[in-house]
């Protein structure tokens, strides 16, 4: 963990410092658009070329990486689009979000309500349970211990990494946003946007199934769509979980801290930076949604946030899916194992 100094000039960026940042760059929103669909179609339609190839199938999936980056990219626009941070006009952030999700498997109305639920209670303990997913959410210490063996099992079988970051996700964009499962009767307009959703991925898809082979459909999106889902989901997960990430009650909660200390700064190389739209500057993201995606950076670059960051690297970062539990005792973030350990040690 690191800390971010005041500039030299010693000035602190005050609130309307950061909400200078939320206006919207027209020109760089529409290159982000050319870019982003661009490089995706561009990068898929090589694939249907490969594959129509003898034996050009195992050269056609060695794409597959590129393709999801950019799904992955035109996945940040839709979140954009979901805070309004993209355009300006409500209706144009609406739209393109729409669009967005006929590509991403992602209901763009549902998600976008759930997600600013998100926003509302991230790492808040008496409201983890409002908004909140496995991914965002956790047990403390004191809870997991009052399961019983075979809860604790389950529980740690549905957070192990191997399911929650890679067997999961795919099915989670595939099977159930495909139904308004979780929400409440009272969300009328979400959802029906789901089952709309859905019927313009089935028209999307049986028009390109008709005109490329579903097959060939198949066999081309689905490894993309897999990797991209994988991807989404691990970012979204070690940007609000880690070692040294914090988790408060209510009374001890608020905006600023939570988002300094309970969301992270993520370093990636500058390639993966642009694949995943800035996103790694997570703690700015939650200091302020209504920055778009490409003015984070810049953002972090001249402000300096009070307090300490949390500071992850790639490879730090692939460690973070494991803490789970939050040990309220201790004041840090814990593991399943850890625990587990410690049960065993305890005397019967």
């Amino acid at each position: 963990m690191t800390t971010i100094a005041p500039p030299a000039d010693g000035h602190m960026a005050s609130g309307g410092d950061l909400a200078a940042f939320r206006v919207p760059l027209l020109s760089q929103s529409l290159s982000q658009i050319l870019t982003s669909f661009g490089g995706f179609f561009a990068v898929c339609g090589a694939m249907y070329a490969l594959a129509a190839l003898p034996y050009g199938y195992g050269a056609a999936l060695l794409l597959a990486p590129l393709a999801a980056g950019f799904l992955v990219r035109i996945f940040i626009i839709q979140h954009d689009c979901g805070h309004r941070s993209f355009f300006r006009s409500r209706r144009a952030n609406d739209a393109l979000g729409t669009v967005c999700s006929l590509l991403t498997f992602t209901p763009y109305l549902s998600w976008r309500r759930q997600h600013a639920g998100h926003h509302g209670v991230w790492n808040n303990l008496d409201r983890r349970q409002r908004g909140a997913d496995i991914y965002s959410s956790c047990l403390t210490v004191e809870e997991y211990r009052a399961l019983t063996p075979r809860q604790r099992r389950r529980h740690r079988l549905t957070h192990h990494p191997l399911v929650a970051n890679v067997l999961l996700p795919p099915l989670i964009f595939t099977v159930l946003y495909r139904f308004p499962f979780d929400m409440p009767k009272s969300w009328r307009r979400e959802r029906r946007a789901v089952h709309a959703t859905t019927l313009g991925i089935a028209l999307l898809a049986g028009g390109l199934g008709a005109l490329l082979g579903y097959g060939s459909l198949l066999a081309v999106q689905g490894p993309v769509l897999v990797l991209a889902s994988i991807a989404g989901v691990w970012l979204f997960s070690v940007q609000h979980r880690g070692a040294e990430t914090r988790w408060a009650r209510e009374a001890d909660w608020d905006p600023q801290s939570a988002a300094l200390r309970s969301t992270t700064f993520l370093r990636l190389p500058a390639p993966l930076r642009w694949f995943t739209g800035n996103i790694g500057f997570h703690h700015i993201h939650h200091l302020n949604a209504r920055i778009p995606n490409y003015r984070l950076r810049a953002c972090h670059d001249t402000m300096a946030p009070e307090g300490d960051v949390l500071t992850v690297s790639l490879r730090e970062a692939m460690g973070s899916p494991r803490y789970v539990l939050w040990d309220e005792d201790r004041g840090r973030m814990t593991t399943c194992n850890e625990v587990e350990r410690d049960i065993d040690r305890k005397p019967a």
